[in-house]
């Protein structure tokens, strides 16, 4: 990918990577780690991995991203939920500051629909069916 494009696509997810990364501090000071993952970073487990696992149903998650950055109760559900999040990063990439608004609209316009608010936001069914691809793309680098 040329490097202009690459860096238009980290400038666009720039300021919720900069939230993701001042959370992933505070993750590191609970006693977490992180790592470097296909130009994303990872931070999870310590203090935090506890604190979100004790949330009630509806807040409780195992991984979120922000931008570049992906948060995660723990490195086993970094490494599960990788391909599912990457998806979340290229719809960072692709709508840049927009893309939370429009999540949370999506969200809401499903909630008013009575339908369920995670499952049926369209950003989520998006990562949910290109997920399975992407997971065995990594098994098996030479498909797709």
């Amino acid at each position: 990918m040329p490097l202009l494009l690459r860096a238009l696509k980290y400038a666009r997810a720039g300021p919720y990577s900069a939230v993701g990364v001042l959370l992933g501090v505070l993750i590191l000071l609970s006693g977490g780690t992180w790592r470097s993952w296909r130009g994303t970073l990872e931070f999870g487990g310590g203090g935090f991995g506890r604190l979100v696992s004790r949330m009630p149903q509806p807040l409780r998650f195992s991984a979120m991203t922000l931008g570049h950055v992906i948060l995660g109760v723990d490195t086993a559900a970094l490494a599960d939920l990788r391909p599912h999040e990457h998806v979340h990063v290229r719809q960072y990439e692709r709508w840049g500051p927009l893309f939370l608004p429009a999540y949370l609209l999506s969200s809401l316009v499903q909630l008013l629909r009575g339908r369920n608010p995670y499952r049926e936001n369209h950003f989520e069914r998006q990562a949910f069916a290109l997920a399975p691809a992407r997971r065995a793309m990594q098994r098996d680098p030479g498909r797709g």
